[in-house]
């Protein structure tokens, strides 16, 4: 049996990783969009909700997925009252206002192009609204928030290699 060596001589170049920070956000409300170049970093998780399911004939259960949840959270440097408005509303009235946060990654010298994640019906779970620090460089604020569904038009390419 001979070994395709060339296959085993595949390796991902360290140009092909994507700057951390190479990224852009933009948030749409009500019809505004805002470029949040105030954000430090952004994370969403995709989470299935699966069901343990007996099988006749195995010690062992199965896993069904029966479903998903979406949830985020994210830092930015504390220079805008944005969101801090949307808390005043849902205080004020109960107007629950829902949003879009939009995230690209692209780095020029990666040969993988760009992502676009598109993150549907975003809710604040909450957030700060005033602050100081006397012995801080800067400020900054943390949010969580959940979404309802997310979109990729843009999807990273495949690297040399991985097929």
């Amino acid at each position: 049996m001979k070994l395709d060596l060339q296959f085993f001589a595949q390796q991902m170049h360290a140009k092909d990783t994507v700057s951390a920070s190479l990224a852009e956000c933009f948030v749409t409300i009500e019809g505004n969009r805002y470029n949040f170049m105030q954000a430090i970093n952004l994370e969403a998780k995709f989470e299935k909700n699966k069901t343990e399911v007996p099988i006749l004939g195995k010690t062992g259960k199965g896993n069904k997925a029966t479903g998903w949840k979406g949830s985020g959270s994210a830092t930015f440097h504390y220079n805008t009252s944005i969101f801090r408005e949307l808390l005043v509303r849902f205080k004020e009235n109960g107007e629950d206002v829902y949003f879009d946060i939009q995230v690209t990654n692209e780095d020029p010298t990666s040969s993988v192009g760009r992502q676009t994640i598109i993150l549907k019906d975003c809710n604040l779970d909450g957030g700060i609204l005033t602050k100081f620090d006397a012995d801080a460089e800067y400020l900054d604020e943390d949010i969580d928030f959940t979404f309802e569904d997310f979109e990729m038009p843009e999807k990273f390419n495949i690297l040399a290699g991985m097929q």
